[in-house]
């Protein structure tokens, strides 16, 4: 098979990674990737934004399959304009994108298909957002509607917070994606990260995680778009995992196919796990960031053959094998990071942190002449396996401590609740 994959980060340096295992691969391109999807992939420089040339490029080069990583060309559209060339492609379409563009929609959906997750209301302007905040009282959490990097939700611990939130949204520190606001219950109990493969009408479980979206350790700090990760996640029991695929996964499906918007592609849940089970906090329309390089550092099975099966319909004739081992990833970043990160600055000392069978995932790397540079917020993921967390985790951070990069920093606690319930 030839495959494209769409995107740069770590994501898809550990999609890289694990397609270039398969035996049906033939040829992988990748637009516009990076130093370590190179190792993989030709690159390309390919404008993903210019749906007409995406497709000359797949025709050119008899693509049999394209990968969309990121979720803003899904929610442009990718998978709808190469669906309407004739070209398969893993990723959902522009309505079904929705369930990560639109908060707003999601909730919706949640609503009509009586899906557990926090009360809400939606605003299209700043006083009657203020006025349903101050009648609901702190904490709350203030979301903008559309995409913001990983940076439009605000958990406002008191009133204030939440005025200054609102504030930030309708006055467009995030663009059109805070055109509308979503105001919600806040709730309380652990996280956890549910994937699925999808094809439209099967809904195949695809591992789970916990990250870590604060900046520093303690989870304190700023939320970033995740500075470390494991998998699997203990909180998501099997008892959890049956509840979750039928009260939440699987009327989502419904709904979807109800409104003419069948979901194909990667449905990856953000939940709540409290006293009374599983609540969706948010969807996300593509794999994790850096979950995915734990998924990808367990799975069993080729991953180009599942994909495949959820871009032509077939998930119900294929499973997924999970290695027993846990994964844990620490995210390096730039100095700086989350605000503006410091770019350029030499990185070295990769071979010797994978001496010991540790993964470095590429996530915001450039090359300079030779040298390879920071050339992003999150810039590597230094990606270990263990028979337990407690392992994993000893693992990555000895092969951190192996990486040359005095501009780089990170997270010294991922990987902190699965230990402590492993002690």
């Amino acid at each position: 098979m030839k495959i494209l994959l769409i995107g740069s980060g770590g994501r898809e340096h550990a999609l890289a990674w694990k397609m270039a295992q398969s035996p049906i691969l033939d040829t992988l391109f990748a637009a516009p990737g990076n130093p370590g999807i190179a190792e993989h992939a030709t690159l390309s420089d390919l404008d993903v934004g210019d749906h007409a040339a995406v497709i000359a490029f797949c025709r050119d080069k008899n693509i049999d399959l394209v990968v969309v990583g990121p979720e803003a060309p899904l929610v442009a559209g990718l998978a709808d304009a190469l669906v309407g060339a004739g070209i398969r492609v893993f990723g959902p379409s522009a309505q079904a994108a929705q369930l990560e563009g639109s908060k707003g929609f999601t909730k919706d959906l949640c609503a009509s298909q009586n899906i557990p997750t926090a009360a809400y209301q939606r605003f299209n302007n700043a006083p009657k957002a203020k006025a349903y905040a101050r009648a609901q009282g702190a904490p709350i959490v203030i979301k903008a509607d559309g995409l913001a990097a990983g940076k439009g939700v605000t958990v406002a611990m008191t009133i204030e917070e939440a005025m200054a939130a609102i504030e930030d949204c309708f006055e467009g520190a995030f663009g059109t994606a805070g055109a509308e606001v979503v105001v919600e219950e806040f709730l309380t109990g652990e996280e956890a990260s549910f994937f699925c493969l999808c094809d439209g009408k099967t809904a195949l479980p695809f591992g789970t995680a916990q990250d870590h979206k604060r900046v520093g350790d303690g989870d304190t700090g700023p939320n970033t778009g995740g500075m470390g990760a494991y998998s699997p996640a203990p909180v998501l029991t099997p008892e959890l995992i049956e509840r979750t695929m039928k009260e939440i996964i699987e009327p989502t499906m419904r709904g979807m196919a109800e409104i003419g918007a069948p979901f194909t592609g990667v449905l990856y849940a953000g939940l709540m796990i409290d006293a009374d089970g599983p609540k969706l906090i948010e969807y996300n329309v593509r794999f994790g960031d850096p979950e995915c390089q734990v998924l990808m550092m367990r799975l069993k099975d080729d991953i180009v053959v599942l994909l495949n099966a959820a871009a032509q319909g077939g998930l119900a004739h294929v499973s997924a094998r999970w290695s027993d081992e846990a994964a844990l990833t620490v995210v390096m970043a730039a100095s700086g990071y989350p605000g503006t990160p410091k770019k350029g600055t030499p990185i070295a000392g990769l071979a010797a942190a994978e001496a010991d069978g540790a993964k470095v995932f590429h996530a915001g790397t450039a090359l300079n002449g030779a040298e390879l540079v920071a050339n992003g917020g999150r810039v590597l993921n230094v990606t270990a396996r263990g028979p337990g967390v407690k392992t994993a985790q000893a693992r990555a951070y000895h092969a951190v401590d192996a990486i040359d990069w005095p501009d780089g920093f990170c997270r010294r606690d991922i990987g902190w609740q699965a230990v402590a319930r492993e002690s």
